[in-house]
């Protein structure tokens, strides 16, 4: 049972929801969250402390406040989020360092959780139907979150070799999605008009923001150890997201997908790796039987479920959402133009 919890990344979304949901658990005495900036909002119940994981001086916060459950949360999924490519890895990677070097000092740190993620797996036309937590990438990611999510948990197995009497648990999660979080996935389904792989449907899972939630308070008040796949029951395919969006289609070559990054980028309207353009065209299906047996764990919402959340508070739908090829028919306003533009000149180079 935890009892002095720390939490990373507070000042995220995430981090700041599962601090709050922890203060208020009956077995949970105390509550310090983590960040560099403090949180946009007053978190009741929770103990801020301005600190920054890649800083020694987390050992410090550490001792201080007695903690015996650290939940690392601070693992940066979208590069603009944090400025770049450079502190979204230097936070994920040396930031996590850092941190497990701190609890192996500790003389009260028995329980570690990790959320990372099913980017892990990777995504290629080879992969199996589902992957189940003792299954490896057939092609590991090429950088970005993927990458570093490797690293991470990398350390986190380097940690437990070190510290073997403490409990550590690592969940993978499926895309988070909800009516209220922003990541590049939501970024992305998002887009006026949404590009997609030509010639591929991949089946997406998705996990529900309160499901996540939900996960990571069982996880860090409860027992289970050793690495868990989170994900809502069933998948969508591509097209089934974008229909349900209310988006119209732009079918892309895949081999495109490089430069339809870069420029949604510039525009400022979604951040996509290659490797995420990957798991647009192959997909990634999750093994949820270690979440139930395991964990203990039920999903409120299911992949579909999750998604048309998502979806009703994705902003002015297109009615009737349909594929389209030199233009838009003047459905999805300037913004889809520029990108149709840019497109356009992208493939005459």
């Amino acid at each position: 049972m935890a009892g002095v919890v720390l939490v990373t990344g507070v000042s995220r979304y995430l981090g700041g929801l599962l601090a709050r949901r922890l203060a208020a658990e009956p077995s949970v005495t105390r509550v310090v969250g983590v960040d560099v900036i403090p949180p946009p909002q007053e978190i009741a119940g929770v103990e801020f402390v301005r600190a920054d994981i890649r800083n020694p001086m987390i050992g410090r916060v550490i001792e201080d406040a007695g903690v015996d459950t650290v939940v690392h949360m601070n693992v940066i999924a979208t590069p603009t989020f944090v400025g770049g490519r450079t502190p979204q890895k230097e936070i994920n990677v040396i930031g996590t360092m850092q941190l497990l070097a701190a609890c192996q000092k500790s003389r009260t740190v028995r329980r570690l959780v990790v959320k990372s993620s099913a980017a892990v797996y990777g995504s290629t036309p080879r992969d199996p139907a589902l992957f189940t937590e003792d299954m490896g990438a057939r092609r590991s990611p090429s950088g970005g979150f993927g990458k570093d999510s490797i690293e991470v948990e990398g350390y986190v197995r380097g940690f437990a070799r070190r510290r073997p009497d403490a409990e550590i648990l690592t969940l993978r999660f499926a895309n988070v999605i909800g009516p209220r979080i922003r990541t590049s996935i939501t970024d992305y389904f998002s887009l006026p008009v949404v590009p997609v792989p030509l010639g591929y449907d991949a089946r997406m899972q998705f996990v529900h923001e309160d499901d996540c939630i939900d996960a990571l308070v069982l996880a860090s008040t409860g027992s289970t150890t050793g690495v868990v796949n989170v994900a809502g029951d069933g998948v969508v395919t591509v097209y089934q997201a974008v229909a349900m969006a209310g988006r119209p289609v732009l079918p892309i070559p895949l081999q495109g997908a490089g430069f339809f990054g870069g420029m949604t980028r510039r525009l400022g309207l979604a951040d996509f790796s290659p490797d995420q353009m990957s798991f647009l065209a192959f997909g990634r299906g999750l093994d949820t039987t270690r979440m139930r047996e395991g964990l203990g764990f039920e999903p409120r919402f299911t992949t579909r479920e999750a998604f048309a959340a998502f979806a009703a508070t994705a902003g002015s739908a297109v009615p009737g959402a349909q594929v389209v090829g030199d233009a838009v028919s003047g459905v999805a306003g300037v913004a889809s133009q520029t990108v149709l533009r840019a497109l356009g000149a992208g493939s005459g180079r």
